[in-house]
């Protein structure tokens, strides 16, 4: 494929007049905005919403305002050709402001926005998250492996190494980050490109999700916005695109949702560390399932739950693989039992035929491993 200058690439900047598909709409700014942790049961809400509401979230991505690259989004993506006003306002106004990243424990690079109180929502309710409409804030997005991270932790980043991607680059910190462009085919169809050499680049189809869609935890404290767990949080399932919904156990009176960590694009595993990150336009549902309907959904586990139109999703978290890989197996068992009535060694012997097991990401300290159950492949008997 014929090289280009990423300047040359980039498509029609998308303007700050997005649509605003939901009735509330939560924009991210330090006031409303948590830098590196999550929110607790104590924490005041950046809004208050009805069960049922939808909700419009002006997600924001971390990459470019990291104090590894320099904390000034203008400068860092000025230097692959990005003129200021192409550069999202909100990001340029946190890495300007006072907030300052989580210090308690190992920080989180993620801007978090919430949390969203919904009213009437209890511990023992479950928050179904129905992602409805995404939309692409930039015309580009960033890959970044840093701070020995990722699959492979002391081999890559590697310091001494050259890169052939011209854009590909390494920060005075060590922070291997690589630039990628938005292109549009003529069906519309929209494309992420890599420059892997002055003579190919790689081109591979967009799919945005959120990666970071949680509940409040039950403790006092703020938690880092890397691992995972039963409040959801950085899940980073590539499924979750618009269409999905996401069931997440409520632990604090009025649940206390938020978002954050946007895509563009994620290969399972996430092996590098991040995405093909990018800030989003977000408009999700928040609904409130409670009684039989929530043990229908979770069986008996009360862990995080999903669903698409194609698939129902269960899902495993452990800093160990291979556990993350048997809670699948057992939140799939108690998934199916409780909503076909089967006895789990028929649902074991389905799972076994017919289930897909792909590791979500291994790289936020609890990895993940979720299991794609088709819909279509039950049916009653005539």
């Amino acid at each position: 494929m014929p090289s280009t200058t990423a300047a040359a690439s980039l498509p029609t900047p998308v303007p700050d007049t997005l649509p605003l598909d939901g009735r509330h709409h939560l924009p991210t700014r330090p006031d409303t905005a948590r830098w590196g942790e999550l929110p607790h049961a104590g924490s005041a809400p950046a809004l208050v919403v009805d069960d049922g509401d939808t909700l419009t979230v002006d997600l924001v991505s971390h990459e470019g305002i990291l104090p590894d690259q320099g904390r000034d989004p203008v400068a860092f993506f000025g230097g692959y050709g990005v003129p200021a006003r192409h550069v999202p306002r909100d990001a340029r106004e946190i890495a300007e402001s006072g907030l300052g990243r989580a210090t308690e424990g190992p920080p989180g690079p993620h801007i978090v926005t919430g949390p969203v109180a919904v009213r009437g929502a209890l511990p023992g309710d479950l928050l179904r998250v129905e992602t409805l409409t995404l939309h692409r804030r930039t015309h580009y997005g960033i890959v970044s492996n840093r701070h020995a991270a990722g699959a492979l932790p002391g081999e890559l980043p590697d310091d001494g190494a050259a890169f052939t991607g011209p854009d590909t680059r390494r920060t005075d910190a060590g922070t291997v980050s690589s630039f990628c462009t938005v292109e549009r085919d003529g069906a519309g169809a929209e494309f992420g490109v890599l420059r892997c050499t002055a003579d190919l680049s790689a081109r591979f189809p967009l799919a945005p999700f959120v990666g970071i869609m949680g509940v409040a935890t039950a403790e006092e404290t703020a938690a880092s916005s890397v691992p995972p767990g039963r409040h959801g949080g950085n899940l980073d399932i590539k499924h979750l695109t618009c269409g999905s919904s996401l069931y997440l156990p409520v632990q604090a009176e009025g649940a206390g949702f938020y978002a954050g960590d946007p895509h563009f694009a994620q290969g399972n595993g996430e092996v590098a560390l991040t995405a093909l990150e990018a800030p989003l336009r977000a408009t999700f549902r928040l609904s409130l399932v409670r009684g039989p309907a929530a043990r229908r959904v979770t069986g008996l586990l009360g862990e995080p739950f999903a669903e698409t139109g194609a698939h129902w999703i269960a899902l495993g978290l452990d800093a160990d693989l291979d556990e993350a890989m048997r809670q699948c197996v057992r939140s799939a068992l108690a998934f199916l039992t409780a909503r076909t009535g089967m006895d789990r060694a028929t649902a074991y012997a389905y799972l076994s035929a017919a289930a897909d097991f792909e590791v979500s990401q291994v790289v936020d300290r609890v990895k993940g491993v979720h299991c794609l159950i088709r819909k279509a492949d039950f049916h009653a008997e005539p």
